[in-house]
Formats: structure tokens, sequence, C-alpha cells
């Protein structure tokens, strides 16, 4: 049982276009996403080792760039859709887990198959690893919209999933990396003009207190 499929599937990766179904000036592939998602959790994982964190740095790298190779099997849903109800989403993530599972039992040579059980496994657990994880997602998503924005890109939804980035930052505001990207980040990122520019900078005053305490 040879690794053809896992290897091709980086192929397919390619060709997944993220945020489907909207007006991008500059389209994103989950292949690439997943590539800058490792670049972004290589460095907060920095962040947090030297404010006094241990870091399993394997388990970075994996989680990082494995953690949606599954969407060769489902696709990048559109997130209102996908988050429309917890059963749909549910059900969503049960048959993502089964493909995956199945995929890993025939393509996937049967002495490896533990290891790549973990690897396509859901990474963003409550794990050092997964918070960072989790946090270098939606620092790349941000970053997708924001690119948008800064072009005057008239889609609403850019406006939404920077909004969303932010709210997910804030439930690690505790974190050394958020804190880091509140005060170090976000401000460049304001410096500039884009849609929206005002209504996005008090949301991030309100919900990352150590963005506000920076812009004092």
């Amino acid at each position: 049982m040879p690794m053809h499929e896992f290897f091709m599937g980086m192929t397919q990766l390619e060709l997944i276009n993220r945020a489907p179904g909207f007006f991008k000036y500059q389209p994103h592939n989950v292949a690439a996403h997943s590539w800058k998602v490792a670049q972004v959790a290589q460095f907060l994982a920095d962040v947090e080792e030297q404010n006094g964190a241990t870091i399993n740095w394997q388990l970075v790298y994996e989680k990082a760039l494995n953690h949606d190779y599954t969407e060769r099997f489902i696709g990048d849903i559109k997130t209102p859709v996908k988050y429309a109800t917890s059963t749909l989403r549910s059900m969503l993530a049960d048959v993502e887990d089964s493909m995956t599972e199945n995929f890993i039992k025939t393509e996937i040579p049967r002495q490896f198959q533990s290891a790549y059980m973990r690897r396509l496994g859901e990474g963003k657990d409550d794990s050092i690893e997964g918070r960072i994880l989790s946090i270098s997602d939606k620092v790349d998503l941000m970053y997708e919209a924001y690119g948008e924005l800064e072009k005057f890109n008239p889609e609403p939804v850019f406006v939404n999933i920077f909004q969303s980035s932010l709210e997910a930052l804030a439930e690690f505001k505790d974190m050394a990396s958020v804190k880091y990207i509140a005060t170090d980040i976000l401000p460049d990122i304001f410096e500039e003009n884009f849609i929206s520019k005002e209504q996005l900078y008090d949301l991030a005053k309100s919900l990352l207190p150590d963005f506000a305490a920076s812009q004092k």
C-alpha cells in the first residue's frame, strides 16, 4: 500500500479555493493556507516558548501542516453554511471523520497509520499546540480578509470574516501569542486604510484589552 493517494491529495488541495462563492481580488487555496498557517504557528510558538511555555515542536508542525488536509474529501464549505446549526456542524464533522478514517485504513501503509491518525485528526484541541493552531488559523483568515478590505472589495463577507477572526482571537486573549498580536501586529494593520476600518478598530479595542492599552 503506497503513499500515492496521499501525495496526490496535496495537488487536490491546490485546486480547492477558500471562501468559495464570493468575488475576490486575490483567491487563496487550501494548500497555500496550510503553509501560511504553519509559518504563523512557528512564530507564535516562539512567542509562547519565550514566555515560559513548553512546546512540542513536532506537534506544532504536524497540526499546522495537516489541519485542513481532510478538506480534499468535502471541500471548503462556506462558513455561514458550515456553522448554520450545531447539528449540521456535527454531521459534517462525522462525515469528515469517517472519510478520513477510511482513507487512512485503505491508502496509508499500515506501519504509518497511527501517525496519520494523529496528523489528520482534529488538531484544535486544548493543548498549547492545539491552541496555537486555532490562533494561527484565525490570523491567516484575518489576513485573507484584510487583503480584500484594503483593496476595497465591497463584498460584506470580508468584514464579517475579519470580525469573526477578532472574536476568535479574543477567546485566547490571555495567551502570550495573542497579546503579541494585539500589541505588535494589529496596530500596524490599523495604520492602513481599508473598508470598515473604524468599526473593526472599535471592535478590536473592545475584545482585546492589550490592543486597547496599546492605543492610549
